[in-house]
């Protein structure tokens, strides 16, 4: 059997981790997947996540005249390339409701993105907020697969970066400076306020320091994330828009426990008061008033910590979410009937060309002062000259955090 995966992007992030996960375990099932990108991907791009380079990795140039049983959109935009790849049975990986990735201010964007829920695609999702959302809002049935728990690496034993010492409380923020929505900036204000002894920082963004932040990790391989985990009594994570997101389930996993905002998917496995806390959106008191109590109730913390092991036991592993995910995948292909390839691209055009008016629309301040050129300078050196980009990345994060 040959699956394709279409992706928007091999660098690191919780959305392409997923993706490895699922595609990697399948591959090694006996299943020839191949992952399609636009261009060439380096391999050293997947330092992050070694395995990933074990995978079949081609460009759509390069699948030319291939058939594969499936094809498979992983992102919204890669729902527009489906139509680009010959294939029996077409599938929509959702693992967030994308549309909310952007502000209020890109209407025609967000609109776009939840146009490609309403497409004739079979949709296989992460998390029940998703899969009742997908049904109330666009009459999609989606199939429901959790994501898996790599319990090969996260576990509370092993190696660690420091251990964590009793009496004293130290907190893990986790995620990218510069994402809005993963409000990494302010979650840090927020845990120099508190009473937390140490302030750790796990991000993808390529900074070596943060103000306030007592230890920085930027892009760790996955493999070395545990030792992190492992060294924090509490992530503190305070995302505006998630699928289901993996962190603190991770921390589940390495003795931890957590502290979030009521974002959704949280309560696919957090419970308030049982194995973590909860707060509102925004209310960021509360928040503070929680890591404090951890601090000062040893047993509540400990409380939070044995609950959350008990979660991290009961949850399934990626060997298991895989093959699920498979299951559903084989059970489309030989029992479902799927648009054919023709319609798809009569269908996506026509909302491809409304994409092209509202990614005119997300970037006309930038026409106007010439920024049209940069975007496609940044694509160029990031494509053909990863070295230099990544130097010139640093120097952009190192500059923002200057100001802070």
């Amino acid at each position: 059997m040959k699956w394709a995966m279409l992706l928007g992007s091999p660098d690191i992030s919780g959305g392409t981790y997923v993706i490895f996960e699922h595609a990697i375990r399948i591959s090694k099932s006996g299943v020839e997947v191949t992952i399609i990108t636009e261009d060439k991907v380096d391999m050293a791009r997947l330092q992050w996540h070694p395995e990933a380079k074990s995978l079949i990795w081609k460009t759509f140039k390069e699948i030319d005249g291939m058939l594969f049983d499936v094809c498979i959109a992983t992102w919204w935009k890669t729902v527009f390339d489906l139509h680009r790849v010959n294939a029996l049975s077409y599938v929509y990986f959702v693992q967030s409701i994308e549309s909310r990735f952007y502000s209020e201010q890109e209407k025609p964007l967000r609109k776009l993105v939840e146009s490609t829920y309403k497409l004739p695609l079979h949709i296989i999702t992460e998390a029940r907020w998703i899969k009742d959302y997908l049904f109330e809002n666009h009459n999609q049935k989606a199939r429901l697969v959790l994501n898996g728990v790599r319990k090969d690496i996260y576990k509370n034993t092993g190696e660690r970066v420091a251990e964590r010492t009793p009496g004293k409380v130290r907190v893990l923020v986790e995620g990218p400076i510069d994402v809005p929505f993963k409000n990494v900036s302010k979650t840090i204000e927020i845990c120099k306020q508190s009473k937390a002894s140490e302030i750790w920082l796990l991000t993808s963004s390529p900074v070596e320091r943060y103000p306030g932040v007592d230890k920085v990790f930027s892009r760790v391989p996955i493999f070395k994330t545990p030792e992190i985990y492992g060294s924090c009594d509490v992530i503190v994570k305070l995302s505006y828009v998630e699928g289901m997101f993996g962190p603190p389930l991770e921390m589940f996993h390495c003795g931890g426990t957590s502290i979030t905002y009521n974002v959704t998917g949280h309560d696919e496995y957090i419970v308030n008061g049982v194995n973590g806390l909860v707060a509102d959106r925004d209310d960021d008191d509360q928040v503070l008033k929680y890591i404090n109590n951890l601090v000062e109730d040893k047993a509540l913390l400990q409380t939070l910590k044995d609950n959350a092991m008990n979660t991290a036991h009961a949850w399934p592993s990626w060997e298991e979410s895989a093959a699920e995910f498979k299951e559903a995948v084989v059970d489309i292909i030989k029992n479902e009937l799927s648009v054919s390839r023709s319609e798809l691209q009569n269908q996506s055009s026509f909302l491809f060309d409304w994409y092209v008016i509202a990614e005119d629309y997300r970037i006309a301040d930038y026409n106007r002062t010439g920024s049209e050129f940069k975007l496609k300078l940044k694509k160029y050196v990031k494509t053909h000259h990863p070295t230099v980009f990544e130097i010139l990345r640093k120097i952009k994060f190192n500059l923002l955090i200057r100001r802070r």
